[in-house]
């Protein structure tokens, strides 16, 4: 199992909307993070800066590199892109961070 984090950035405005469209996150999106591999996954957000701060965990036979083939990846992407920064295809701008320190 491997850890990974990256942030995400929230455009202005939109914190309640984005955690109430998490509270509402479509089942089949979840069952498809889930057979590519994904587990324990957590957002957070910092409240001065929009920045959102995701961590999860992943089997070393994930298929998270192909989530965007998908339909219902596509799709939630575009329900998304228009609360938070994102590229031209919907996908949401991710900014992959470094592991510094890990206390076990």
């Amino acid at each position: 199992m491997e850890k990974i984090a990256f942030v995400m950035q929230l455009l202005p405005g939109f914190e309640d909307e984005y955690k109430k469209r998490h509270d509402e996150i479509w089942p089949e999106l979840v069952a498809l993070l889930k057979k590519a591999g994904i587990h324990d996954y957590s957002i957070f957000l910092h409240p001065d800066t929009l920045q959102l701060f995701a961590v999860l965990k992943r089997e070393s036979t994930h298929d998270m590199d192909n989530l965007p083939e998908y339909e219902i990846m596509q799709k939630w992407w575009e329900f998304m892109g228009d609360i938070m920064e994102h590229n031209a295809d919907n996908s949401p701008v991710v900014q992959p961070l470094t592991r510094v320190f890990h206390l076990d």
